[in-house]
């Protein structure tokens, strides 16, 4: 049975529509149905007075203006929406993304095999062998947290977070892996590196992938590594290469 959403006051000009208590992909295929149909309302100029829609793993939360619209009238205009909202069987793009999970690339794969029990190369296997859902974009411009990292593999973050991690690292921590766009700080272990921009301010959208997509990582060795990021960096590399079969 689908449980009716709780909505919850974010002070004084934002409410919290809650589909769940947990991170599951059926609660954030709830979530971003709804963000979905309001922001189509909004740009069609519906919903007068609400300001923003932030959609996150388990709930939406909407800004309004408390001098244009009360809270009671904000829940009006959307229970609509709230109980039209269904998630689409499928919704997003399948990708398969590069990765090399060898050498200086792969500088936590080590640690991660010798806590988890494994090999570095059985390590490899499941993660490549896992289908990862995006969930949500945040941190930094484009990052994915891409639910789906196997149980064995589930490990806590970094007691000493890096100051700088590269961009294109392949990370994991708990049940979320992703790919860091841009150089960071970040505590997740890094197994790998993709030589695909997730974020790229001269590509149309700048970021490559979107909640609901996708994602299968493929092992390739440093010599196509090195391939793929030159052709990257001379604007040759075409992203549509990567689809898999929806």
């Amino acid at each position: 049975m689908t449980q009716t959403p709780e909505i919850k006051s974010l002070g004084d000009a934002a409410i919290s529509i809650e589909f769940g208590t947990a991170i599951d992909a059926d609660v954030n295929a709830r979530v971003m149905a709804l963000y979905a149909a309001l922001e189509s309302a909004r740009a069609q100029g519906a919903l007068p007075g609400i300001a923003e829609t932030v959609p996150s793993f388990r709930a939406l939360a909407v800004h309004y203006e408390p001098l244009r619209i009360s809270r009671n009238e904000v829940e009006a205009a959307l229970a609509p929406y709230i109980a039209a909202a269904e998630p689409e069987a499928r919704v997003g793009h399948a990708w398969v993304l590069p990765a090399c999970y060898a050498g200086a690339h792969a500088p936590d794969l080590a640690d991660v095999a010798e806590r988890t029990g494994l090999t570095p190369d059985e390590v490899v296997k499941l993660h490549t062998g896992a289908e990862f859902r995006v969930y949500i974009l945040g941190f930094v411009p484009g990052f994915a947290y891409l639910g789906g990292v196997p149980e064995v593999l589930r490990l806590p973050r970094r007691t000493s977070p890096r100051t700088a991690v590269p961009a294109g690292s392949v990370a994991i921590a708990g049940e979320m892996s992703g790919v860091y766009p841009l150089e960071s700080p970040g505590g997740w272990h890094l197994l790998g590196r993709c030589p695909v921009p997730m974020f790229d301010a001269n590509r149309d959208p700048a970021v490559f992938l979107s909640p609901g997509d996708r994602v299968r990582f493929a092992a390739i060795d440093a010599a196509a590594y090195d391939a793929i990021m030159a052709d990257a960096a001379a604007g040759r590399f075409d992203v549509s290469t990567l689809r898999a079969e929806d």
